[in-house]
């Protein structure tokens, strides 16, 4: 009898604190400060850090680092602006590294 698994998750690679839903993910060919990265719509139990304008690969945005809730690792950023009219579909979304985060439930 197969056993009843939950959603599949991602959580922090440090402490395992659960960050996102496998189903959320928009994205995997973007990239982080670390190498490859994911586009999640949403994120769960991370702090969002002050907002900043930063210069990406992609132009101009205003970014805020997102945080692991638990042990406060750096998984990555939430678009909070996009300047130019092609980026706006990232505006609200999430950015996690893939070298920052673990499968769980796969």
């Amino acid at each position: 009898m197969a056993e009843l698994m939950g959603p599949r998750l991602y959580s922090c690679c440090n402490c395992r604190n659960q960050v996102a839903l496998h189903d959320d993910v928009i994205s995997k060919a973007f990239q982080g400060r670390n190498g490859r990265a994911f586009l999640f719509s949403h994120a769960m139990n991370v702090v969002v850090g002050p907002k900043e304008d930063r210069q990406l690969m992609t132009g101009l945005h205003t970014v805020a680092d997102v945080y692991c809730n638990d042990c406060r690792e750096v998984l990555g950023w939430k678009y909070e602006r996009a300047y130019e009219e092609t980026q706006k579909y990232k505006e609200g979304k999430f950015i996690l590294e893939k070298s920052k985060i673990v499968k769980e439930n796969w």
